[in-house]
């Protein structure tokens, strides 16, 4: 049996979802879990995957990586829709079987954190300049591109502000600030500002921007709309981790989002299934485009 075949058949009971007996600890499982705490049914799981790369470690060892994509058919009541995931993973084969397979993790943060938290949004001289946010175009563009990359912009290690700033920029928000990068919010000729694709610096941008681009902070995550922007500090210490934006509501009104770093679409907002989040998490939860 090749190695592809191997992982498809381990996937194929990991994604079963009337396996009752699966002892493996894995994110789906736990995905699951968290969907039937919520009250959410998953009546049909599947997936695909696609190898990347492979090492030979030893004679008999293999380290395979691959990208998987899972998609969960979710159930509220009479309210259906699909979420999805794509994830990088890592396993390992001795004389060709499969012995371990894990998550790959990238780390929540790339903040330089000597910037100093309001000068982005506040040093930059400024007008009554104001927009039409098209929130219909900014959710498009995250359907499109949140399982894939805009060749049109740098890709980053660390990719979900610089993704909610694409969505944003394509919903009609203007740039401004260009070149200080400690200023406005901007991407161009391949350079870009910190608030553009530093999660820390987005959300400071967002609460006191003066002009343009600029969020509105409400109470609530049931408050927000499509187009809408969540910031997360998922350790609780004062420092920005991530970012994502809302595409859609489920049928008790809370927000679904599209990030990218560890590329999700119509994920339940608080995240609790990431593994980067902790009992300790802050939320932001920032209106676009109103005044």
């Amino acid at each position: 049996m090749t190695l592809a075949n191997e992982l498809t058949k381990y996937w194929e009971i990991q994604l079963d979802p009337t396996n009752k007996d699966n002892k493996v600890d894995n994110w789906v499982q736990y995905k699951k879990q968290i969907h039937s705490q919520r009250g959410n049914h998953i009546p049909h799981i599947s997936g695909t995957g696609a190898i990347i790369g492979r090492l030979r470690l030893e004679r008999h060892e293999v380290r395979v990586n691959y990208l998987l994509r899972v998609t969960f058919l979710v159930r509220q009541a009479h309210f259906f829709y699909h979420e999805e995931q794509l994830c990088e993973h890592q396993a390992i084969f001795y004389k060709g079987k499969l012995i371990e397979d894990k998550l790959v993790t990238t780390p929540i943060s790339n903040e330089p954190k000597q910037i100093e938290q309001r000068s982005i949004a506040k040093n930059d001289r400024f007008s009554n300049q104001r927009f039409n946010y098209d929130r219909r175009a900014a959710v498009n563009y995250a359907e499109r591109w949140w399982d894939d990359y805009n060749p049109a912009y740098k890709q980053f290690d660390v990719d979900c502000t610089n993704f909610v700033s694409q969505a944003l920029h394509a919903g009609g928000a203007p740039m401004r600030g260009y070149p200080d990068r400690a200023k406005g919010w901007w991407y161009r000729d391949n350079n870009w500002s910190y608030s553009w694709a530093v999660a820390h610096s987005l959300r400071w941008y967002l609460s006191g921007s003066p002009q343009g681009l600029k969020g509105k902070e409400v109470d609530s995550a049931n408050q927000l709309l499509p187009g809408d922007v969540i910031c997360y500090d998922f350790e609780g210490d004062g420092k920005w981790n991530h970012n994502t934006i809302v595409v859609m509501k489920d049928q008790e009104g809370m927000p679904l989002v599209n990030a990218h770093t560890n590329n999700s679409r119509h994920r339940y907002w608080s995240y609790e299934d990431s593994y980067a989040w902790t009992p300790e998490c802050q939320y932001k939860f920032f209106q676009i485009g109103v005044n």
